[in-house]
């Protein structure tokens, strides 16, 4: 389909506010021509215009049957294109360089009013998740754990002692307005320098940032306004922490990079220090969220680590929202080796608690060409062991959301797409349940932003 065409069919998208205008607009053309004939009627006026117009359209053969029929078409053609052209002169009027924005501008205030939804995790699988779900929605909090101790992120920390910014970058980058030359900007890798080799620009840039700001959770505000980003990226928490592993061996591992590359299987996982403090402002996300994304990213290392912060655990309990978990495609050598789904959610419900999650979403489609690279790195794929999940207690939604490049990873659409049928169907069947089971006096509900 044309770019022209497409951008007549999105005007009729719902949401936008145009088409209650536009009937305003006919309804009051409607009844000023209703008052005018009654007026000329009132003063004992005759203009015999049908007459004239019936004699006219007789000379060209039209029938005079239809005539109403087609003025009424013509008609409505005509105020819609003068309405829509009265909007792009004022438009065009203010801003020359606009007249091309005009559907995309109201397409982000449709986007303002779609789910909220609270996306917990860090890594690439969060970017990921963030980069599909933008499309519907920019009522969007990433919550993003603060434990990378590895590469440039590790680096900077021990250095500046700031939060580590890797997961966060990615985040940023994921939600931006303009995300092809932001991801070339912010992805780029120093290749030589002193100091600067493997450092990436978008850590160096939250970093300055953080020194300009003075806090880091202010450089993360900062940094999102400049890249225009689509939602909000909030650390978990601003509080320095480390992840601690007790293995099954009894031994102890501190450090998220010791962590994943240790070989006996996690037996418990905790923060140190303890007691790290969780922002007012991802606890607020997740009171007022219509759904709670938990992943995709690693278990121990990206997801878990957010639940060790006080309060977030409780606050996903608590909510009313819908609580998805998407599970990882592959095993991850070192922390969920043979691991099936239901271990993945076992093990995330023995650290975060009961009440947090509600749905598993499971890969349905095996990679294809890059299975014995993957068994080559110990990685095979994670199985959706149907049955044992159902004893658990939560919804299993097995859908095809992979992609193989040159790794396999989640699709950004596809996955999208599947959670969001899911709130889909979680909003009706809250509304419905609200509408049908307490008398209206009893119950006050706002109903959820849907697009």
């Amino acid at each position: 389909m044309t770019s022209g065409p497409l951008r007549f069919l999105r005007w009729f998208y719902p949401g936008l506010g145009l088409k209650r205008w536009l009937l305003l607009a006919i309804v009051g053309a409607m009844l000023f021509v209703n008052g005018v004939t009654r007026w000329l009627i009132a003063e004992g006026t005759r203009l015999p215009v049908n007459e004239y117009i019936d004699n006219a359209m007789s000379d060209f053969g039209v029938p005079l049957g239809s005539l109403s029929y087609i003025f009424a078409f013509v008609g409505a053609v005509f105020i819609f294109l003068g309405i829509r052209q009265w909007m792009r002169s004022i438009v065009v009027a203010i801003a020359p360089t606009a007249k091309d924005k005009i559907v995309d501008a109201l397409l982000d205030r449709r986007l303002r009013s779609g789910y909220k939804v609270v996306a917990i995790g860090g890594g690439t699988g969060l970017s990921t998740l963030l980069r599909g779900l933008k499309r519907a929605t920019t009522n969007l909090t990433a919550v993003v754990t603060v434990t990378d101790d590895g590469g440039s992120s590790g680096r900077l920390q021990k250095e500046l002692g700031i939060l580590p910014p890797g997961d966060i970058r990615n985040c940023l980058v994921a939600l931006a307005d303009d995300e092809a030359l932001v991801t070339d900007l912010f992805q780029y890798r120093f290749s030589e320098g002193d100091g600067l080799t493997g450092h990436s620009f978008g850590n160096l840039f939250l970093a300055a940032m953080s020194g300009i700001t003075g806090n880091f959770d202010r450089a993360v505000k900062e940094s999102s306004r400049v890249l225009n980003v689509k939602g909000r990226v909030l650390p978990a928490t601003l509080d320095t922490v480390r992840l601690r592993a007790i293995l099954v061996d009894g031994s102890i591992v501190s450090g998220e990079t010791n962590i994943s590359r240790s070989h006996a299987p996690i037996a418990t996982l905790t923060l140190e220090p303890a007691g790290a403090q969780a922002l007012p402002e991802v606890l607020d996300a997740i009171r007022e969220a219509d759904a709670i994304v938990l992943g995709p990213g690693s278990l121990y290392t990206s997801v878990l680590p957010n639940f060790l912060v006080d309060g977030v655990a409780r606050a996903v309990a608590e909510s009313h929202a819908l609580k998805i978990y998407i599970c990882n495609v592959m095993t991850q050598p070192g922390e969920t080796d043979a691991f099936p789904a239901s271990a993945h959610v076992r093990t995330l419900v023995e650290h975060a608690g009961p009440g947090v999650c509600d749905a598993v979403i499971v890969n349905e489609e095996p990679p294809r060409r890059l299975l014995e690279v993957y068994a080559e790195e110990g990685q095979v794929p994670v199985e959706p062991d149907r049955s044992v999940l159902e004893t658990l207690g939560v919804r299993v939604v097995g859908a095809a959301v992979i992609s193989e490049t040159s790794t396999v990873r989640h699709d950004p659409q596809r996955l999208a797409d599947v959670v969001l049928k899911l709130i889909d169907e979680h909003v009706a069947q809250r509304s419905s349940f609200v509408r049908l089971s307490a008398p209206p006096s009893a119950v006050s509900y706002s109903g959820t932003t849907g697009s």
